[in-house]
């Protein structure tokens, strides 16, 4: 850090297994990348190459690289692994991770219904390739899934292999752990964490109110995605206490 100052919060160090930021990449081009990981990359764990669009993105070797040379692990969104199996494409899926020298492997089912224990053979298989990620909950703000079954999918992908357990919110975080609103399922979201440890669930939080629920329920060092390339920093700053939202949570009261 740039100065001196007591009562900070003591934040996980890099490379973390908890208190996880991961970015959203939705279409950066290459400055700037390198203008972002200039400013942000002590604070960023994992960038994801949103939904489909590494199949449109321009210069995609060179972007990936250059994360890569900076320690950066990327991955592709969830929605290019669905869109692959649903064409009967998984092992060129695979091919194309392996080419990419992709290390983090995304397995969702958010736009396409997988048979629960078909989506765990997946995540069985891949993690043979890469370190798993495993998205549950649907993107379909009509399909509310209730506590118990959220639960369940967690553990069972967990159980398959998955490293962490991804709680589905879309990029517009309104879907999910969330309302329509981007109000926090609080019941929803306490229940799962009497099953499932927090270092182990990564929730993806696009909103600073979705943002500042998490850090006061589970601390500095929440697993936080989805979160805008720009607001690495201001999160940060809100993770540790310096910012209004955040400013006494870890002040001495006395």
């Amino acid at each position: 850090m740039n100065f001196n100052l007591s009562q900070i919060p003591e934040r996980t160090k890099q490379p973390r297994t908890h208190g996880l930021t991961m970015v959203m990449d939705k279409g950066l081009s290459l400055n700037e990348v390198k203008d972002f990981i200039s400013i942000s990359r002590p604070h960023v764990d994992i960038v994801k190459l949103g939904f489909g669009t590494s199949y449109v993105t321009p210069n995609l070797r060179e972007k990936i690289e250059l994360y890569q040379s900076n320690n950066i692990p990327v991955y592709f969104g969830g929605t290019l692994f669905e869109a692959f199996l649903i064409r009967n494409q998984f092992d060129d899926y695979i091919k194309v991770c392996k080419d990419y020298d992709i290390k983090y492997i995304e397995v969702s089912d958010g736009s396409i219904t997988i048979p629960h224990a078909e989506k765990c053979g997946y995540i069985e298989k891949l993690t043979k390739h890469a370190t798993v990620l495993s998205e549950v909950g649907s993107k379909d703000a009509a399909h509310i899934i209730p506590p118990y079954k959220w639960i369940e999918l967690m553990r069972a992908e967990l159980d398959a292999g998955a490293s962490y357990v991804i709680a589905e919110a879309r990029e517009a975080g309104n879907v999910g752990i969330y309302r329509g609103s981007g109000e926090v399922r609080e019941g929803l979201v306490q229940e799962i964490l009497t099953q499932i440890p927090a270092e182990k669930i990564i929730w993806e939080a696009p909103q600073k109110a979705q943002q500042l629920y998490f850090l006061e329920l589970i601390g500095c060092n929440v697993n936080l995605g989805n979160i805008a390339p720009y607001e690495i920093i201001p999160l940060e700053a809100m993770r540790i206490g310096l910012r209004g939202d955040t400013f006494s949570l870890y002040l001495d009261k006395q």
